[in-house]
């Protein structure tokens, strides 16, 4: 089987190219209906700035947002024909193009313990199942969970301060200094940190993935403080030693979310309890897909751009 799929060649160099799926009969084979671009990681990976991994190297597909159907299903995988699930990358079945993200194509071949399937009325909306679950898992392995400021009012901070209140929390307060994202707020506050005089914060999330700005959120910490690393860096992080001495401040990250993530976040959207509305902004035809991922990493007003594969060939 071939597949059209997002072909990073090397830095700033993306095509769409067809490939040919490598044969893995006990995997599950899926369409792809619908796949999000990362301003974070694919971004990264776009500028050739994505620090080393293993299995990074270029020519690459990326993503790791996808929804699709079954379309093939091993015996005894747990899964069915027809049935829809949410693909979070490392399809690793396109050969010498390397897909250790992996979910930017029309179809893909998985492993059946990388998938989860998700109700059919959650559609496009099943791409932000990664970043709920990213944001999920940051929450659940430092303090008590109950922040009470977050950093970035981009999806990733939307998410976790949608699931601080999901999970019985008090509402934060979100940091935010470019104004057309200080918008779209359901049940929390969004301000400009300029304006915020607190300096005796116990738990602040930095959903920003700005390397600068350690100092400035040690200064906001009460004593024995904490601040969760919830975003992607890809420069060196550094810190003025004084401060955070004198608050015996904490700094903890959080790394990629587990498969139980997926399935607690899955769980809270099925219940009601965490709503993914509002959330994606902007949609292109998947042929398309060069000037969406321009439009992604370049227009502010952008939170999430969704590929459609549905028409692909």
């Amino acid at each position: 089987m071939d597949a059209i799929a997002v072909v990073l060649g090397r830095p700033r160099e993306l095509s769409l190219q067809q490939l040919q799926l490598a044969d893995a009969p006990d995997w599950l084979t899926v369409d792809i209906e619908w796949s999000a671009i990362s301003t974070g990681t694919e971004r990264l990976l776009y500028e050739g700035r994505m620090p080393s991994f293993p299995g990074l190297g270029y020519p690459l597909v990326p993503g790791y947002e996808a929804v699709g159907r079954i379309a093939h299903a091993a015996p005894h995988s747990g899964f069915r024909k027809g049935e829809r699930v949410f693909v979070p990358g490392a399809a690793r079945c396109f050969g010498e193009v390397r897909s250790l993200f992996g979910a930017a194509a029309s179809r893909l071949n998985v492993p059946p313990q990388r998938v989860v399937a998700i109700d059919e009325s959650i559609g496009e909306r099943g791409v932000l199942l990664a970043l709920a679950a990213t944001a999920y898992h940051a929450l659940t392995i430092g303090g008590d969970g109950q922040a009470e400021c977050v950093v970035g009012h981009g999806v990733l901070g939307r998410l976790l301060a949608r699931l601080i209140i999901a999970m019985g929390g008090d509402p934060p307060v979100v940091w935010e200094s470019n104004p057309e994202r200080a918008a779209g707020a359901t049940g929390y506050r969004v301000i400009d940190p300029a304006t915020d005089t607190r300096r005796d914060y116990r738990l602040i999330f930095d959903a920003s993935g700005d390397a600068g700005l350690l100092d400035s959120l040690i200064a906001r910490l009460a004593p024995r403080g904490e601040i969760i690393l919830a975003g992607f860096y890809s420069a060196p992080l550094t810190f003025s030693y004084p401060p955070a001495f004198m608050r015996e401040a904490a700094i903890r990250v959080a790394a990629e979310w587990k498969h139980e993530d997926l399935l607690a976040v899955r769980n809270l959207i099925d219940t009601g309890r965490l709503s993914l509305d509002g959330l994606i902004t902007h949609h292109a035809d998947a042929l398309s897909a060069e000037s969406a991922y321009r439009t992604a990493f370049d227009d502010p007003s952008c939170l999430k751009m969704v590929l459609d594969w549905r028409a692909a060939p």
